[in-house]
């Protein structure tokens, strides 16, 4: 997706926050915080990070130099396999415009050699938030390939896809108790979009996240239906 494009996207949905999580990857986050810059729009730095488990978890991060420590992290993770292309897809970086800078030729499908917990270490040492992301989802999801939730890491919330509901994944997955959940579309394309995470924080911050999703401090966070006014 083209940053102006992207930043179009949300705006015309009412969407006012929303974070880039490239699979082990932020080299375009600065190039969509830059586009979104003089608009409503705010953009948090992310990444949907794949463990050694096959699981994936959204780390988000208030600052481009966090996001980046956490790219050394993973960059040192990750097996030294070089992109086909013409089988995966192109991986290309580009400006603010959506103009080419370079193609990202290491291939950033794999798993990196570390453990959802040496994840969460990190983003926590980092400053960040951990959530395991789509875990009602068969591909990827900590339920389905793990079967129950790590009694070693401290989840402080959790993602659902679209093709669930809060009370619908609780009776489903009941090992997740009542750890916070958000929603998010995994969007791929413009049309993905989904923007059902209605918040009450007093700045776009990780800090404000969590205290939202723990409905601390009179933050709040409301996940509404698909189709819900915003």
């Amino acid at each position: 997706m083209i940053p102006p494009l992207i930043v179009e996207e949300a705006l015309s949905r009412g969407i006012e926050w929303i974070a880039i999580t490239d699979h082990n990857a932020s080299a375009n986050v600065e190039a969509v915080i830059n586009a979104a810059k003089g608009t409503d729009l705010t953009i948090t730095a992310g990444m949907e990070v794949q463990t050694q488990e096959e699981i994936h978890s959204l780390c988000l991060f208030d600052t481009l130099d966090q996001i980046l420590a956490f790219q050394q992290f993973i960059d040192a993770a990750l097996p030294p396999l070089e992109n086909r292309p013409d089988y995966f897809g192109e991986q290309l970086v580009v400006d603010e415009t959506g103009d080419f800078i370079r193609r990202e030729t290491r291939l950033l499908l794999n798993s990196a050699a570390i453990s959802i917990r040496e994840a969460w270490d990190k983003v926590m040492e980092l400053g960040g938030l951990f959530i395991p992301a789509h875990i009602d989802r068969k591909a990827f999801g900590m339920i389905a390939n793990l079967g129950f939730m790590p009694i070693d890491t401290p989840i402080e919330a959790l993602e659902i896809s679209r093709h669930t509901t809060p009370a619908v994944a609780r009776s489903t997955y009941p090992q997740i108790g009542q750890i916070p959940l958000i929603k998010s579309g995994d969007a791929h394309r413009l049309n993905e979009f989904l923007g059902l995470n209605q918040l009450q924080v007093e700045a776009p911050r990780v800090e404000e996240l969590r205290k939202a999703l723990n409905d601390l401090d009179d933050r709040t966070l409301t996940i509404l239906e698909a189709g819900t006014d915003r």
